[in-house]
């Protein structure tokens, strides 16, 4: 019987992930390290934007079903979903979930649950436990000894930023324990909410299942990239070239873009070739060409300012993808960032309205400011898109005539009707 469920961090997976266990009737606590964000939920409110993540985090609080703290409380299942970034050599950083496994190790008196849900290496899991039995060698992770048991599985998200409270309910999952009780414990309480099929398997290969498919999409996208740039010096429009290319019934090219972010697809490939360096060259060159898209946004732009007197530049959006406030790894930021570097003396706008204020990393430059869209468009001669967020689809395309326009993400450069100079 699970009575209550510790969901170690409430980031954009942590939270989402205890506000639906809440709507459900379980109790959870949520703990982050963050006292803002702690402060947040307990209100009820959501410290990021998330669709339909506030309806359930409200009515899950008034419900009295979830609450959240600093401290990790004692609970029959701990849900770990804190950060796995990668260090400066790219193999990846266990130390948020070592960090975790200090405070949940106190807690433990035998047959509790530890679900690690962060996106992890391979061997993570077996690690986190290891390392939970090297803290408390009054437990075992089998049994042996007659010591009492801890449960510990991996169970990886597998959801869409925007659509995380769908996906979280409507996706299969993917559960590996280090012991067959463990998996299956763990899709107990899954079942709870999930509607999809629940496959079980050991802790390992549900770590790679995950790391897979983000790099299967990095491989494609890093194709795209490649291709945009081919196409570019051809002098071929890549948004036919694709469309028309896509005909083919067996194929299915990507759309090209500035790079990819976020936490999953610019990092998870690089857990792979750590694990088989010698075994990854084609993933390792993917992360390279998607790495480096960045860079040649930036030469365009460059070029684009060339032409124009008294530049000013609009940059739109800042996320790494549409419609969301989420800027890790984000390639906008690193292109803004690059550019505003070595661009000190030109006039440079940002628009992104799902952010209140400029990151601090890009505030090197002595003109740069946040700005509405229109009057952004009103004010630059040089427009760059680099998200495609709705607002910026739904632009005029007479308010660009007369502009470079550098369009990233073919939002409007696949209009016959455009009349403006296209720049890439």
């Amino acid at each position: 019987m699970i009575s209550k469920v510790a969901v170690i961090g409430l980031g954009y997976i942590g939270l989402p992930t205890a506000a639906i266990l809440a709507t459900n009737g379980i109790r959870v606590v949520g703990v982050d390290v963050n006292q803002e964000t702690v402060d947040s939920v307990n209100r009820g409110e959501v410290p990021f934007v998330e669709p339909d993540l506030r309806v359930h985090v409200s009515g899950a609080v008034a419900q009295g079903n979830l609450s959240a703290s600093t401290e990790t409380p004692a609970a029959d299942v701990f849900i770990v979903a804190v950060p796995t970034p990668f260090n400066d050599d790219k193999s990846a950083d266990l130390s948020y979930i070592e960090s975790a496994a200090r405070n949940i190790a106190p807690k433990l008196a035998g047959g509790e649950l530890i679900i690690l849900e962060s996106t992890s290496p391979p061997g993570a899991t077996i690690h986190l436990g290891e390392y939970l039995i090297a803290l408390r060698p009054d437990l075992s992770l089998n049994g042996e000894s007659g010591r009492p048991q801890i449960l510990v599985a991996h169970c990886p998200e597998r959801v869409l930023p925007g659509r995380v409270m769908i996906e979280l309910v409507t996706n299969d999952r993917i559960i590996g324990g280090i012991t067959r009780e463990a998996a299956e414990k763990s899709k107990v309480l899954y079942e709870v909410f999930c509607k999809g099929e629940i496959h079980l398997t050991d802790a390992t290969t549900a770590e790679m299942s995950k790391l897979v498919e983000n790099s299967y999409r990095d491989v494609n996208i890093a194709f795209a990239n490649e291709l945009s740039m081919v196409s570019k010096r051809l002098g071929v429009d890549i948004w036919e070239l694709i469309s028309l290319a896509n005909h083919h019934p067996r194929v299915n090219i990507l759309s090209p873009g500035p790079g990819v972010g976020g936490h999953c697809i610019a990092v998870d490939p690089w857990f792979v070739i750590d694990a088989a360096p010698d075994l990854t060259n084609l993933m390792r060159a993917a992360r390279q060409v998607n790495d480096g898209m960045p860079f040649h946004v930036v030469e365009e732009v460059t070029q684009a300012v060339l032409r124009v007197d008294n530049p000013i530049v609009a940059f739109l959006g800042l996320s790494y993808k549409a419609n969301i406030d989420d800027l890790r790894q984000s390639p906008a930021v690193d292109i803004v960032k690059r550019y505003a570097q070595n661009n000190l003396s030109v006039d440079i706008r940002l628009v992104e309205k799902h952010i209140d204020n400029i990151p601090q990393v890009l505030r090197v430059h002595p003109n740069i400011r946040h700005q509405e869209l229109d009057g952004a468009l009103a004010d630059a001669n040089v427009v760059v898109l680099l998200v495609d967020h709705s607002e910026f689809t739904e632009v005029s395309l007479s308010s660009l005539v007369g502009k470079k326009v550098i369009d990233t993400r073919g939002v409007w450069l696949t209009s016959r009707e455009l009349r403006f100079e296209r720049v890439i």
